[in-house]
């Protein structure tokens, strides 16, 4: 919109209250409700006026001026809004290093984790990975480095669910409480409003149990709690450990439909999983770490790219002769089994055109592609802190005996 010539964006306040004098330093303010506030013509002083005046409806003295939580909501989003051109919500880590004791747990890490995609976090058993989310969100403190969010560590927010929403432990809950009661004890301790409340509860599709009490959740339930207390403040960072873990397929088909949206509005997504899968299907940028450093940090198409091979997978009844037609010093054929080759060096068009001169049927023609899983499993072989001994199936000791010289 333009408003004289100059371009501003409207903000809607929602207060159908009469601001008193002493909050805005001036005389008694009418209903702000629907009223447009351009930004172009917002002076600091005013928003720092504004911005304490929320602060101390929510966290100030008894004797605060009463107003309403929807209010109160409303005007820092409001508040938020107006300098969301100012702030661009990352989460950076730097150098960042933390020991128990003897044991190093997080080694000299840096990395930067941008708004618009969907950053997948991963790394074996042992690599690092929850240590690293407590340390940005503050709830362990590192020996050196540094941790932030939007440029600023995650204890000096004085709204953190409206900055940060994260999902560490799902089954952190008190026990007692229904799921409704213990999302308004949080919501109650920033301002939101109830419809808020529900609104979340909806959204992670936990209506039928709302009033039921937290601690006889399965670990699903328990989950998709878990994530509607990220969500609770809509806010511009979301970081999630394991949020699949537990969840049905559908759950999972919708968790990842959320991610990936709300990093298509700009927010900032961070997750780890071990679902390697699934993963694939959600994430864009990855971090990889493996004990306690970081390995990767690169786009997932360019990781799996890196560790993929030229293979193309062929079924023939005559596989022996097509063989023997393609081999040559820079072909490797390796069989699997009588009639499956897998040749590599080779486009399938190639390898068509040589059994079309040999007159041999094919059966299959198809071109493999490194999954996630196979990339990550060679890139961290030697990174695991825990590993099981390796079972070696007949078909991969026939595969060995086969390859060709």
């Amino acid at each position: 919109m333009h408003a004289g010539g100059r371009r501003f964006d409207p903000v809607w306040l929602h207060c159908n209250r009469h601001l008193k004098s002493a909050a805005l330093g001036g005389a008694r303010t009418p209903s702000l409700t629907a009223s447009r506030v351009p930004r172009a013509r917002v002076s600091s002083e005013r928003m720092s006026s504004v911005g304490r005046f929320i602060r101390s409806l929510i966290w100030g003295p008894a004797d605060r001026p009463r107003i309403n939580r929807r209010c109160s909501f409303s005007l820092l989003s409001s508040e938020k809004a107006l300098f969301s051109n100012q702030r661009i919500s990352v989460i950076e880590v730097s150098h960042l290093t933390k020991r128990y004791g003897e044991k190093l747990a997080v080694n000299d890490m840096t990395f930067t984790v941008r708004p618009g995609v969907v950053t997948g976090f991963l790394g074996p058993n042992g690599a690092g990975k929850s240590t690293t989310m407590r340390l940005i969100l503050g709830l362990d403190r590192p020996t050196s480095g540094a941790a932030t969010i939007s440029g600023r560590p995650y204890q000096e927010f004085s709204a953190p669910l409206q900055e940060v929403g994260a999902l560490l432990e799902a089954r952190s809950v008190h026990t007692g409480r229904s799921a409704y009661n213990h999302l308004l004890a949080m919501a109650q301790t920033h301002g939101i409003p109830r419809a808020r409340v529900r609104e979340v509860i909806s959204m992670v599709g936990l209506d039928a149990v709302a009033q039921q009490r937290a601690g006889g959740f399965s670990l699903g339930m328990g989950q998709r709690l878990g994530i509607a207390a990220a969500l609770l403040g809509d806010p511009e960072v979301i970081m999630l450990d394991e949020p699949t873990n537990g969840l049905d397929p559908e759950g999972i088909h919708w968790i990842r439909d959320l991610l990936r949206r709300m990093a298509a509005e700009g927010r900032t997504v961070f997750l780890s999983s071990h679902l390697m899968s699934e993963m694939s299907l959600t994430a864009e940028h990855l971090v990889i770490v493996g004990r306690g450093r970081v390995l990767r940090d690169m786009p997932l198409e360019d990781f799996v790219a890196e560790w993929s091979r030229n293979v193309v997978r062929v079924i023939s009844p005559q596989a022996s002769e097509l063989r023997s037609a393609i081999l040559a010093p820079d072909v490797r054929v390796t069989a699997s089994s009588p009639s499956v080759l897998d040749v590599e060096g080779l486009s399938s068009q190639q390898v068509g055109e040589a059994a079309a001169r040999i007159g041999a049927v094919l059966h299959e023609l198809i071109p493999q592609k490194t999954s996630l899983e196979e990339a990550f499993m060679q890139l961290t072989q030697e990174e695991s802190e825990y590993r099981a001994d390796r079972v070696e199936t007949p078909d991969a000791e026939f595969e060995l005996e086969r390859v060709a010289a």
